[in-house]
């Protein structure tokens, strides 16, 4: 698959088949996210690997139970209160891995850099036919005490992108996309 095929073809997915992605592939999606650009080449970006089902179970439920406890009513479409609060939905829709980029906390670049690589790992993972989401919905538990001690990391790192990935079990139709605003300014 060329560039320009995963760019227009990569969809969040979120509906797995149970077979497990292997460690030379995850590993071969990481080494495309490194090769993302990053701030002064500073290459911030940590990986964590996660395939342990319960691990995964339960940080989906602490993600919840946060989100739940911490936005604000208002800012959240009604929709997402009631996926929060039901028991059986599991924000990682049962894929079999998890794959969490972070960055050092103090670095202003982080969250630009680690969203580079994030895209890279992202459309490699396309090109491999595999599926993936970025799953937003795991951001704030992550970013907590418990949440760093959970999946082993570094309280001066903060986790900019959990990103699912595994084989999908259908492939996500296009949106269509509104025409870019676009201002020239020609000398």
């Amino acid at each position: 698959m060329d560039l320009f095929e995963a760019l227009y073809s990569r969809r969040a997915v979120r509906s797995f088949t149970d077979e497990a992605v292997d460690e030379p592939t995850i590993t071969k999606l990481i080494d495309a996210a490194i090769h993302a650009p990053s701030a002064m080449n500073q290459q911030p970006w940590s990986f964590i690997v996660i395939r342990d089902r319960h691990l995964m179970e339960r940080i989906s439920a602490e993600s919840k139970r946060t989100l739940l406890r911490t936005s604000p009513l208002g800012l959240a479409p009604h929709h997402f209160q009631d996926l929060l609060a039901d028991q059986n939905f599991e924000i990682f829709y049962n894929a079999p891995a998890l794959v969490v980029i972070a960055g050092p906390t103090d670095n202003p670049w982080t969250v630009a850099d680690c969203s580079l690589a994030a895209e890279n790992f992202m459309l490699a993972a396309c090109a491999l036919g595999l599926g993936t989401c970025w799953i937003g919905f795991a951001q704030a538990w992550l970013a907590t005490n418990e949440g760093k001690a959970a999946i082993g990391l570094d309280n001066a790192l903060t986790a900019v992108a959990p990103i699912i990935v595994g084989h999908p079990k259908a492939h996500p139709p296009g949106t269509p996309r509104r025409g870019p605003e676009v201002s020239w300014i020609n000398g």
